[in-house]
């Protein structure tokens, strides 16, 4: 820390698929502030003490070891002969946040195991040496996941979490300076070691292509802590990872060379607020190599359409590595890319300082409605693998409400678990729920979720591994009746009285809401809304009024015959202070007709060179270079910017996600969820462009009302027997639907403040 010289720039030479947009050296301020931000992180604990490095070093040695001793016992047990047993080995490698040299205390290392031919996955990893693993005594809370996209075992070695994958290469001998990075040693391998090698391959990419290693380290971990405490950090509920955030960090550095840590973080939040997804971030072209493995690329395939946030990986074969990310989580991320720029204007204005950027988002204050989702288990050694199963299904959730709704119900999922002290063996997850914001309300819309919930409960039954105890459960819970135990202490905060930055901007909201109210139908693809904390919650009770005479419905199955529970509120819609940045989803309706056909039109006659080497060059400009920053400055630095995402791949826009991509195998028909004249909802993208959000039936029976008490609501269970097959022939039967307007949901939140 401290040494700020350059890295692996050399005179004349060019990271990244485009020139720089400043070549500008630091200024004072931006040493004064890079120190400020330096010790910040030292100071909340970002760093760990020389003696669990130490202990980190022994833990890997250790395991090498293993490895080593496990491949030798392979052979043997396979009869080869003695030669074999003596040239027998495995090496261990690392990656992730430990290899780029930005983990903390208590992170976990990501390891590679790399085997021979001979040592099969199957039997010999998730068998053999997961046996040798569960009968050492450091090891503890072994959890292997063989059938995940990248298939890992989980443990602890003395006390040290380890994430452990393993790739299964074509030699017979694994040589100890094998160099991973050799495009060679992915030659006559299946899916999983490919993906497997990827990890360590682009995380020594990374650090090969960035201009100064100690300045990318310092951004990276400040962007890190940055993303968790902003509730954006995680690739598996949709947001981004480890490995997006050093991608967009390493982009930036790449046109930022000689800019400090203060300066790139900065810039990060300028370039990512005017970034046009699904324009890709590359740090480098995207080669077709001899292997013929597949690459991202939209224009060929089909399913890379369908990326909202492509985030590319630099190691062949380039894959995007954040195929996570959903319209909701894109839009979420969108906005906290802005407002992290407002802040860094202000900070240079000395109106902000670094806790202002790192000040933690109000999740539980942000929403009115939220689903809860609780799993419980008979033991803690069972509650982990079904928390590892359930985390991993829980994006799906949130994919099958957007798209059963057309995108129309949006959905914020907190990236983290809360467990309840009196209640062993259990854990929750939450997720945010508001209608599509800039949307105009229709007088009687309804949202019905319940099937679409049985159906995601369906699948993560399905767990080959369940046992008697697991269990989920999916509820509706407002905002007045969150459970304290997600709360610090276990005690629910009072308003916070002194003025935050997300208050402020929450003033601002207000008065652009009484300013534009009478043009509130007119906001289509715009981004509205995207506001955070106590900001959303006061604009939402605004918009109630402003929609008194319209009625959303939300309907949420039971999880259990013993246990009735119903899902019904109102999801209001929200406006925002600024209308400039367009989000995913007003992206994707303003193309859905055209996307498919720009897609297969004059690019796609392009080859990856071109395309790659071409992305960023504007009428033949490749680069604008900025080198003070005043207002006219600025203004270049944007446009410099902009000539980044120009090139064919401006042709590249989302659409919706089909049914989904991944783990086929525990799908199941998906039931309509509405009388919608077109059938089950799994109809394709150019059949429901143009359709309508999802409407529910009146039901025959009477509306019931909400209990007295403002709990858990509770609805009649859903009486799922068998699912249909499709196409389904007869309209469902439908259970009665409890019916809020606007007007009698706004009373209620007063009430609850």
């Amino acid at each position: 820390m401290g040494s700020h010289v350059l890295g692996n720039q050399t005179s004349g030479q060019r990271l990244g698929i485009t020139e720089p947009i400043s070549l500008g050296g630091p200024t004072d301020y931006d040493v004064i502030k890079t120190r400020e931000l330096e010790k910040y992180l030292q100071d909340v604990g970002l760093y760990e003490s020389p003696e669990e490095s130490c202990r980190r070093e022994e833990v890997l040695g250790k395991l090498d070891r293993i490895v080593k001793k496990w491949v030798k016992a392979i052979v043997r047990a396979k009869g080869l002969n003695e030669q074999l047993v003596q040239e027998a080995n495995a090496k261990i490698f690392t990656f992730g946040s430990y290899r780029l040299g930005v983990h903390g205390p208590g992170a976990d290392i990501d390891t590679l195991c790399v085997g021979p031919r001979y040592a099969t996955r199957e039997d010999d990893f998730f068998g053999e040496l997961h046996k040798m693993l569960s009968e050492m005594p450091e090891v503890s809370e072994l959890h292997p996941v063989p059938d995940a996209h990248v298939p890992v075992m989980g443990f602890k070695f003395k006390g040290i979490s380890i994430d452990l994958l393993y790739a299964r290469l074509s030699l017979w001998d694994i040589p100890e300076d094998l160099d991973i990075l050799q495009d060679s040693i992915l030659q006559n391998t299946d899916e999983q070691t490919v993906r497997s090698l990827n990890g360590c391959r682009v995380t020594d990419q990374i650090l090969r292509l960035v201009p100064n290693i100690q300045n990318f380290r310092t951004t990276l971990r400040c962007m890190r802590f940055w993303g968790k405490r902003r509730g954006v950090y995680s690739n598996v509920s949709g947001f981004l990872g480890g490995i997006n955030w050093a991608l967009l960090v390493a982009r930036i550095c790449q046109l930022y060379p000689n800019a400090l840590p203060n300066m790139l973080v900065s810039r990060f939040f300028r370039v990512y607020t005017q970034w046009r997804w699904p324009n890709p971030v590359l740090l480098c072209p995207i080669e077709e190599r001899s292997l013929g493995l597949q690459v991202w690329d939209p224009r060929k395939y089909p399913k890379d359409r369908y990326h909202l946030m492509p985030i590319i990986t630099p190691a062949y074969p380039s894959m995007n590595s954040s195929y996570n990310v959903s319209s909701s989580t894109l839009r979420i991320m969108t906005d906290e890319f802005q407002r992290g720029g407002e802040i860094c204007e202000a900070m240079e204005a000395n109106e902000a300082d670094w806790d202002t950027l790192f000040e933690a988002y109000a999740f539980f204050d942000a929403y009115k409605n939220y689903l809860e989702i609780d799993i419980s288990a008979e033991n803690d050694d069972d509650l982990r693998k079904w928390k590892g199963w359930v985390e991993s299904r829980l994006r799906q959730l949130t994919l099958k409400i957007e798209r059963h709704t057309y995108n129309m119900l949006q959905c914020h999922p907190h990236p983290g678990d809360f467990q309840d002290k009196s209640r062993p063996f259990h854990c929750s997850y939450f997720m945010g729920l508001q209608r599509k914001q800039g949307v105009p309300v229709n007088g009687s819309e309804q949202f019905d979720i319940r099937l679409t919930v049985e159906e995601f409960k369906h699948t993560v039954n399905a767990y080959t591994l369940r046992k008697s105890g697991m269990e989920i459960r999916v509820s509706h819970v407002k905002r007045r009746n969150i459970p304290s135990f997600v709360f610090p202490g276990g005690v629910r905060p009072s308003r916070p009285s002194k003025t935050t930055w997300d208050s402020r901007r929450l003033s601002d909201a207000n008065v652009s809401l009484h300013a534009g109210s009478d043009k509130s139908s007119e906001v289509k693809g715009v981004a509205v809304g995207q506001v955070d904390g106590k900001k959303r919650k006061r604009v939402e009770d605004n918009a109630d009024a402003q929609s008194k005479n319209g009625k959303c419905v939300i309907a949420v199955p039971s999880s259990s015959p013993e246990v009735q529970v119903g899902c019904l509120a109102s999801i209001v819609s929200s406006c925002s202070t600024k209308g400039e940045y367009l989000d995913a989803t007003g992206s994707v309706e303003q193309t859905k007709g055209n996307a498919e056909s720009n897609m297969m039109n004059g690019s796609k006659n392009l080859s990856m060179e071109q395309l790659s080497s071409h992305n960023g060059e504007v009428d033949g400009h490749k680069g604008l270079h900025v080198t003070t920053y005043d207002e006219s400055s600025i203004e270049a630095e944007n446009l410099a910017i902009e000539q980044i995402m120009s090139g064919p791949y401006v042709s590249h826009q989302a659409l919706e996600e089909p049914e989904e991509l991944e783990d086929l195998e525990f799908r199941n028909p998906i039931v309509s969820v509405g009388n919608t004249n077109n059938g089950p909802l799994q109809s394709s993208v150019s059949d429901s462009a143009g359709a309508s959000p999802v409407l529910s039936s009146d039901g025959a029976g009477p509306s019931l009302n909400l209990h007295a008490s403002g709990g858990i609501e509770e609805l009649e269970p859903t009486e799922l027997t068998a699912m249909p097959s499709i196409p389904v022939a007869p309209v469902v039967q439908r259970k009665p639907l409890i019916r809020l307007n606007f007007t009698s949901l706004g009373k209620a939140s007063e009430k609850s403040g």
